[in-house]
């Protein structure tokens, strides 16, 4: 089986699996993770091109559950669609991508509670790092304080996760539990040393079930990738850290790390600041040439429908940055935008909103959802 990468970093990645590897990797993942039992029902917001697809087919049918599959958007005919769905066909375990929530939120509690979601037992996520304000919302609107949430991150190359939540661990917002069992996973610093409480690179020290053959004829860029760090440690690309209760957190792509005045920082925790700010529907961070610090921050954000954009307005969300970060990150500017470009699987497209930004090439746009969002973006002056 070949399986595409979603191209957040450049050209999409074929992977090949093997029949062995993929299906294991998934079913022991589905019932260690969440718990899958023959009596649930799961439904993962996904698209079978994209490696959770295929993962919802292998784990459901080899632990011998049920899963639900619809077509179209999650909003249409109306917004509560995916309530609805819920309701009417028993769901017991709902997946769902962090900018999924952003962006339904703007709707608010009521068109989730006139549904009886009583038939799910957790909800699960992947795709993009949380805020805790989505996370929140989630937890509480959707879950009313008594669902887990499984937070769940690894990729297509991995076949499942190198982080993940479970139904036992305690739950801190936006955090993952840990490795799954049969991952050897780390977090090192430059030098390949361990790190915690700290941002750091997420590795897997040890073979696991699951792991790609290769790139789709591509040999070399598959051990250039992920082997061409330090000598036989697999590293993922993201940026991860552990805190003082053992908890884990994604914060992204390491491809996509910004360095102001010699202080990296991780888009996600910029876009999560300013996500969180009531008018903010979702934000996306990159990194710009600057003389003076070697980079600078420009945020793009989607508003609510009920805001307007305004000097005023941006200017606060300059401000908030600097509050949380500190005051050298914060952003040279922000631009209010209609939307952010993206994969089908709802992963911001940073590269490419950089590239146009700037007026680069911005490589392999296979796996955008929405071009004209990029076109939005190259008009802009910096």
């Amino acid at each position: 089986m070949i399986l595409y990468t979603s191209g957040t970093t450049g050209q999409p990645k074929g992977a090949v699996h093997t029949h062995c590897g993929f299906p294991l990797k998934a079913a022991q993942d589905m019932a260690h993770g969440f718990d899958i039992q023959s009596f649930d029902t799961l439904s993962w917001m996904t698209d079978m091109g994209w490696m959770m697809g295929p993962w919802q087919v292998f784990g459901v049918l080899i632990l011998g559950a049920s899963m639900f599959i619809q077509d179209g958007a999650p909003d249409y005919p109306d917004v509560d669609r995916v309530w609805d769905l819920v309701q009417r066909h028993g769901i017991t375990c709902l997946g769902v991508a962090p900018t999924f929530v952003r962006a339904i939120m703007r709707y608010g509690e009521e068109p989730v509670q006139r549904h009886d979601l009583s038939s799910l037992r957790l909800l699960g996520s992947t795709g993009e790092a949380w805020n805790p304000g989505a996370w929140c919302w989630l937890f509480e609107t959707v879950g009313q304080g008594r669902l887990p949430i499984i937070n769940y991150s690894g990729g297509t190359e991995v076949s499942g996760g190198i982080v993940g939540g479970n139904v036992l661990s305690p739950l801190k917002p936006c955090a993952f539990s840990g490795p799954p069992p049969g991952m050897a996973a780390d977090v090192v610093d430059e030098a390949g040393n361990p790190l915690r409480g700290a941002v750091g690179e997420l590795v897997v020290r040890q073979p696991w079930i699951g792991m790609t053959r290769g790139f789709w004829k591509d040999p070399e860029r598959y051990l250039k990738t992920y082997w061409g760090r330090f000598p036989g440690v697999w590293v993922h690309g993201d940026f991860a850290a552990i805190d003082e209760d053992g908890l884990w957190y994604i914060l992204g792509r390491s491809d996509d790390t910004i360095k102001v005045a010699g202080k990296r920082i991780g888009p996600a925790e910029v876009e999560s600041v300013i996500s969180d700010h009531p008018a903010v529907t979702e934000a996306a961070a990159v990194g710009v040439p600057d003389e003076i610090k070697g980079e600078a921050l420009v945020v793009f954000v989607v508003l609510r429908p009920d805001f307007q954009p305004d000097e005023a307005l941006r200017a606060e969300l300059e401000t908030l940055v600097g509050v949380e970060l500190g005051k050298p990150l914060a952003p040279k500017a922000v631009h209010f935008v209609r939307d952010i470009p993206k994969t089908r699987n709802a992963k911001l497209m940073r590269r490419v909103i950089r590239a146009a930004y700037l007026d680069e090439s911005p490589g392999d746009l296979s796996a955008l959802v929405n071009p004209e969002a990029v076109e939005e973006i190259r008009q802009m002056e910096w």
